[in-house]
């Protein structure tokens, strides 16, 4: 007998639960045990609805990413050639947009321990979306917006036509191997790269840079607010002269790296990445530290990745696109409207 687990019972209880609030849908029999015909769902509901039968071919699993989703689906797809005229439903803790994609493409159920689902047969149609994934593992998260995880997206993202080996995306990014393997299974899960016989490639650029941008904040970095007299611009130059004669590494970002790829809004706040905001600028640049009513952000980084991809824009070091876009965005409102324009303008069109 096939012992169940704690997710299986969730699992049965939620369809049922759900099930049972369809008017005129009765549910009459739950088998979960199946002899040696090759049948062995987790579970057959055996439901009827005003006098016809219907039965359905329930999969449990316990990970709803889209690469488990689809195993799921083509599982059922199995099952129900076996089974003419069944109805597959996948049940997973969270069934996310992408994995809920591939079970209406294969006209396949689906319900999640989150709220969401979509179960359509006969004249009965349930949907439910637009619930947050209450199962999120934060483990699966820090792994792969982790600083050294985050080195490995930003070389995917600032180079998302070509071709990856592993030990080529190791050195370029700097990081182990060990660390790819770890980023790579993630990504594989999501279906956002593809694996060919020459390397892995980035298929889904949007949807990672997305979920990055929901996992990041440029509040991990040390940063120190400022007010300078001068205007926005003769600032940055004056942070820029000074770092090249210092020899510090450098980069703007958020305003002011966006605005050199894409102009869209008029900023008052000049932003940059400096290795090591030293007492010498701040006197040099006659920049005082406020507590409010600041128009100048350096930001000493959380992690080197920042600098990936940052190259000279009309004179100015700026970081690359992927990192301005990223920092930008955590400022509400014309940082969203920077954002976009970014995103719109220059980073779409690479890929």
């Amino acid at each position: 007998m096939k012992k169940s687990s704690n997710f299986d019972i969730e699992a049965k209880s939620a369809l049922i639960s759900c099930l049972e609030k369809v008017p005129f849908l009765a549910v009459e029999e739950i088998v979960s045990e199946f002899g040696s015909d090759g049948i062995r769902p987790d579970i057959l509901v055996k439901v009827s609805c005003q006098e016809k039968e219907q039965v359905l071919v329930v999969e449990f699993r316990k990970n709803g990413q889209p690469r488990m989703a689809r195993d799921a689906v083509n599982q059922l797809q199995r099952y129900l050639n076996k089974v003419p005229g069944a109805y597959g439903v996948l049940v997973a803790p969270y069934i996310s947009q992408a994995a809920a994609e591939i079970c209406k493409q294969d006209e396949v159920g689906y319900l999640d321990l989150s709220g969401n689902c979509r179960i359509c047969f006969d004249s009965i149609y349930v949907e439910q979306q637009g619930r947050p994934n209450l199962f999120a593992k934060k483990r699966d998260l820090r792994s792969l917006y982790s600083p050294k995880a985050e080195r490995v997206l930003r070389v995917l993202l600032n180079n998302p036509n070509k071709t990856w080996k592993t030990v080529e995306l190791a050195d370029e990014a700097r990081v182990s191997l060990g660390q790819i393997s770890n980023v790579k299974k993630l990504l594989l899960d999501r279906e956002w790269v593809d694996v060919k016989k020459q390397g892995f490639l980035l298929i889904e650029p949007e949807q990672l840079l997305e979920g990055w941008k929901e996992n990041y904040s440029f509040r991990r970095n040390k940063t120190r607010d400022l007010y300078s007299i001068k205007s926005t611009a003769e600032t940055e130059s004056d942070i820029s002269e000074f770092c090249r004669r210092k020899k510090l590494t450098f980069a703007f970002t958020g305003f002011s790296g966006a605005a050199r790829f894409a102009p869209s809004v008029r900023y008052n706040r000049a932003m940059a990445y400096v290795e090591e905001t030293i007492e010498d600028m701040l006197t040099d640049l006659s920049l005082k530290e406020v507590s409010s009513g600041a128009n100048v952000s350096l930001f000493t980084p959380y992690d080197d990745g920042v600098y990936y991809g940052s190259r000279d824009v009309n004179g100015s070091r700026v970081v690359s696109p992927v990192q301005a876009y990223l920092d930008v965005t955590g400022f509400r409102g014309r940082g969203e409207e920077a954002a976009q324009a970014l995103l719109d303008q220059v980073i779409r069109p690479s890929w």
